[in-house]
């Protein structure tokens, strides 16, 4: 009777939303198969491309799995995770940002029917991770290592690895132009890692054939005054003075209040400010630089001051255009024209102003310590050159990967295939279920090749039954198959040059079994409502000022404050 009596506790806001248990874990893992759905079309070189059309207007076409997870406004809790990921995966390889959310949501879709069947996630948990080290085991001994190759060789490996990554983007027909600039532009760089030392500039018009690199740095022609037109713009082992000042006629910037007994006087104050410009203008000229670089404006009268002892002036340049600048030419950037000195100078063998499309590019080439390259893009539509960008982005992240980590791996499926067959084998010599949950595992790693076929419009079974049976010869001569795009059959990706750094697939693994884990682990999902003022104040908005408002105010509804 005691019992009965005892008042319910309320633990929880009211109005708190919570769901738990089985049903909760597998509408979190179905949310996650829905996003993994939504980029499953883009894998692959014969992958489809997403347009995605914001409130604002604005359009954006593209295949890169990183860029449609942030486009897409995901707002459910557990499929967030999947972004997440895929952003990672964007800043850490630049790669595989599709082939991590799909192997997530494979993941996941492996492990749903456990659930259901009342297998606790934990086991499943244990496994996968199990699972998981074996594969990045794996992939570490069957990587090829392209170190200790002659610089010639090492280009041409690298240009692989950059032509597998384009050829499944918009830029693919062109794989192999592009290719060759995205290694020479990281080559160029050296071991820099500030990836803002390779600028990319959009030129809309023209073809994707016209693209161009620039050994050295080049930036759109900045605003300028009258006199600009009279400078010279070209120059042959010219001074580079940078500047982070204006060079502009300025009145007094504060409320300053000037007394004057003499109307004469006036006079005096006019000429110093003029004679402060002009000794600004005249040290400029001094310290022998034949370009003067500022982030600042330049304003007429100095455009003019310069223009008539040949000297190039270009205010306003951006930031980052200004720092590359002074990476490239070995100047410093001045807050000062006092005592500039030799050693705070640019240089650089040729600077020349040139015409590409509709603008005009200053142009510096011959850099000394050429820590920077530049990459103008051409191309017909916005959208598309935009795309590109995206493309060569993930591009020169490879290959800066592959330089630093070395390996690589055959790609078009074979790695995922031989891991696939290698843990199925490993599995037999399992007791207990855990043989189950890491055979699941191999089977969600063939979401790679089949997505491959499909997206290719072949025959996805009759593929993947091809390379079952390559990859269990025991001699091993399989290991290296993967999905021939080209003929819808299967090919040793390693000898058609299908390469990828190894560091890709681990991380893309790593990446995806943790998030399928973390979901796996969560049993409950508690919301907690919005604050009763909040709700209050959008009601009352929403029934406005009239009678309705005025009846709803004076009713003492659930959540309302009594007036």
């Amino acid at each position: 009777m005691s019992a009965m009596l005892q008042p319910q506790i309320i633990l929880l806001k009211e109005g708190t939303d919570t769901s738990q248990g089985r049903a909760q874990l597998v509408s979190n893992i179905n949310a996650c198969m829905v996003v993994a759905d939504v980029v499953r079309t883009t894998l692959g070189p014969r992958g489809m491309d997403k347009l995605i059309h914001d409130d604002k207007g604005n359009t954006t076409i593209s295949n890169d799995g990183a860029t449609i997870m942030k486009l897409l406004d995901i707002v459910h809790p557990a499929a967030k995770i999947l972004v997440d990921i895929a952003k990672s995966q964007d800043s850490e390889v630049g790669d595989g940002t599709t082939t991590v959310v799909l192997l997530a949501g494979e993941f996941l879709k492996e492990a749903k029917p456990f659930i259901e069947d009342g297998v606790h996630p934990q086991n499943l948990i244990r496994s996968y991770r199990a699972a998981s080290y074996l594969a990045i085991e794996k992939i570490k001994e069957l990587a090829v290592s392209i170190e200790g190759k002659s610089l010639e060789e090492k280009r041409s490996l690298l240009a692989k690895c950059a032509a597998t990554t384009l050829s499944s983007k918009l830029i693919g027909g062109e794989k192999e132009f592009f290719a060759t600039m995205v290694v020479d532009a990281v080559l160029a760089i050296g071991n820099d890692d500030r990836l803002n030392m390779i600028g990319i500039k959009k030129v809309p018009g023209g073809n994707m054939r016209d693209s161009f690199l620039v050994n050295g740095v080049a930036f759109k022609k900045t605003f300028s005054y009258a006199g600009f037109e009279q400078q010279p713009k070209k120059f042959v082992n010219p001074k580079i003075l940078l500047l982070n000042i204006e060079l502009e006629l300025k009145s007094e910037k504060e409320n300053a209040e000037i007394r004057l007994s003499d109307p004469l006087q006036y006079q005096s104050i006019v000429d110093a400010e003029w004679n402060i410009i002009y000794d600004k203008l005249d040290k400029c000229v001094k310290s022998g630089a034949k370009i003067v670089l500022s982030r600042l404006a330049i304003g007429d009268l100095a455009t003019q001051y310069f223009a008539d002892r040949d000297i190039f002036c270009a205010g306003r340049v951006t930031e980052e255009d200004l720092h590359r600048v002074s990476a490239a030419t070995g100047g410093t950037v001045q807050t000062s024209v006092n005592n500039v000195i030799d050693e705070v100078l640019g240089s650089c063998e040729l600077f020349e102003e040139r015409q590409v499309g509709n603008e005009r590019f200053n142009i510096f080439s011959g850099c000394p310590s050429g820590q920077t390259a530049t990459i103008v893009l051409r191309g017909g539509a916005d959208q598309f050159i935009e795309e590109a960008e995206r493309s060569l982005h993930d591009a020169i992240m490879i290959v800066r990967r592959a330089m630093k980590n070395s390996t690589v791996v055959a790609g078009g499926g074979a790695i995922d295939m031989e891991i696939s067959r290698y843990l199925r084998q490993h599995a037999r010599t399992i007791a207990g279920k855990s043989q189950l949950f890491i055979n699941s595992y191999a089977k969600a790693l063939e979401v790679i090749p089949r997505q491959l076929c499909d997206n290719a419009g072949f025959d996805a079974t009759d593929v993947l039954n091809k390379l079952r049976q390559k990859h269990a010869l025991h001699s091993g001569e399989g290991a290296l198959y993967g999905v021939d795009i080209n003929t819808g059959g299967i090919a040793d990706s390693f000898a058609n040059f299908v390469w990828e750094p190894a560091v890709v697939k681990i991380n893309a693994i790593n990446a995806a079994t943790e998030a399928a884990c973390l979901i796996l682990s969560v049993d409950e999902t508690v919301k907690n409502p919005k604050s009763e003022s909040a709700q209050g104040e959008a009601a009352a908005s929403a029934m406005g000022r009239g009678r309705g408002g005025a009846a709803f105010r004076g009713g003492h509804g659930r959540g309302m404050r009594r007036r």
